[in-house]
């Protein structure tokens, strides 16, 4: 599932963050499955673009996301040091699709028409199912008893019962939803709004690519060709990036990697603006994979290490929603652009503005904040006991201490107290 193919599954997160916080990441894995199937076999029986964007735009967009947030949640509770080479593992996946189901769709359509095509890939998605079940769940963690007595508690009467009803509401859309996340945690709003502002057009390329090189007489076969050369890029980058950046040097650096690698990605795209010849553009495709892998490897773990894990999937689920409205959006102001200016070039320079101009957001404030934290640390005094008091004693006195409970346990057999000699 690649991140940002559809807006579907962006905008359930908190939905299946309630879902995992109840039943678990496995069950909600496996629901997934069996969503995203169902509604892709059902679309082979649909008559209408309606029945489509139901079946496939609602039901299997639920399934994607019910099945795509768990994975990304247990993999922060399964891996702590090799954090980012899981992710980087985990996110091949997007690489493979992004390489083979082009191809395989085209061999289904030819074969089996567009209704058959839908049913194989319901059963290739009921799979989830399976994927689902090999995760081992996390043992979940014992309540207080302070919280045990809270939840239990119930105030009495009618006008008792409505308050509790809305302050349990009220709470339950507080920790889901990480508003109150998203007011305390200041890495979390700055990195919340740099990934909303890059979706604008981060994922807008993949898009006009194809179409771009067709207009300038490429051969179809060779457009597509390009997004194949770009799923296998990433396919073999990945790996080796998610062994590079688990190094202890980078550990807390992950957000500049990040960001470097953002502003690659954003550059690359004004390469499409030299020509659209069949050379030109794979460059351009190398250069975006390259720098793709390492955005893909590296946005959950900056999100991993910005909050905590017990608070991943509601603010997992607060930045889906952020980002899926650019993600939306996206698309259609740049076929606006498009139409309006009769050229292409024009979207890729603008991607290559807002993508690069979201990683400098991104890192001149995360710079700007550890700097913060850093002078912060340094002036404040330094953590252990305080100073004791200094007593100036005049020189005819001669002080000695007089042990504690502690030394009295230790040595037990002097059990007498040392006078103050004047």
């Amino acid at each position: 599932m690649n991140e940002g193919l559809t807006g579907v599954e962006r905008h359930e997160g908190p939905l299946c963050s309630v879902l995992v916080d109840r039943f678990g990441c496995r069950a909600t894995v496996m629901f997934g499955g069996v969503l995203s199937g169902l509604g892709m076999a059902i679309s082979s029986f649909s008559h209408s673009l309606v029945d489509l964007y139901i079946t496939t735009g609602v039901i299997t967009g639920l399934g994607f996301c019910f099945s795509f947030q768990p994975a990304v949640t247990i993999l922060g509770h399964y891996f702590v040091r090799r954090r980012p080479f899981a992710n980087a593992i985990s996110s091949t996946g997007t690489a493979l699709g992004l390489f083979t189901l082009p191809f395989l769709g085209d061999y289904l359509q030819s074969k089996l028409g567009w209704r058959g095509s839908f049913l194989v890939l319901g059963a290739v998605l009921l799979n989830c199912c399976v994927c689902g079940a090999v995760m081992r769940p996390v043992r979940p963690r014992k309540p207080r008893k302070s919280e045990v007595m809270s939840n239990g508690a119930r105030p009495p009467g009618k006008k008792g019962c409505a308050s509790g009803i809305c302050q349990s509401f009220a709470s339950s859309l507080r920790k889901h939803m990480a508003f109150d996340l998203f007011c305390s945690n200041l890495r979390f709003r700055v990195f919340s709004l740099g990934i909303t502002w890059m979706m604008l057009g981060f994922v807008v390329p993949l898009i006009y690519l194809v179409p771009y090189a067709s207009a300038h007489n490429m051969d179809p076969s060779q457009a597509a060709l390009l997004l194949s050369i770009l799923g296998l890029v990433n396919i073999f980058v990945r790996p080796p990036v998610g062994v590079l950046f688990s190094l202890a040097w980078f550990k807390g650096r992950h957000i500049y990697v990040f960001s470097a690698a953002l502003i690659i990605n954003g550059l690359s795209n004004s390469i499409c603006c030299i020509s659209a010849s069949f050379h030109v553009l794979l460059i351009y495709v190398l250069t975006y994979g390259l720098s793709m892998s390492v955005v893909g490897s590296l946005m959950f773990t900056v999100l991993m290490d910005t909050v905590e894990m017990n608070r991943f999937p509601s603010a997992l689920g607060l930045l889906s929603i952020m980002e899926s409205v650019t993600l939306l959006i996206g698309p259609p102001l740049a076929g606006m652009l498009v139409d309006r200016t009769g050229q292409y070039t024009y979207v890729f320079l603008a991607c290559s503005i807002s993508v690069t101009l979201s990683a400098l957001f991104l890192m001149v404030s995360f710079y700007w904040l550890d700097s913060r934290d850093a002078a912060q640390k340094k002036s404040s005094p330094a953590s252990g006991s305080p100073a004791k008091p200094v007593i100036n004693m005049s020189t005819d006195c001669q002080y000695s201490s007089v042990p504690t409970d502690g030394d009295k346990t230790n040595n037990p057999s002097s059990e007498a107290e040392n006078v103050t000699n004047v």
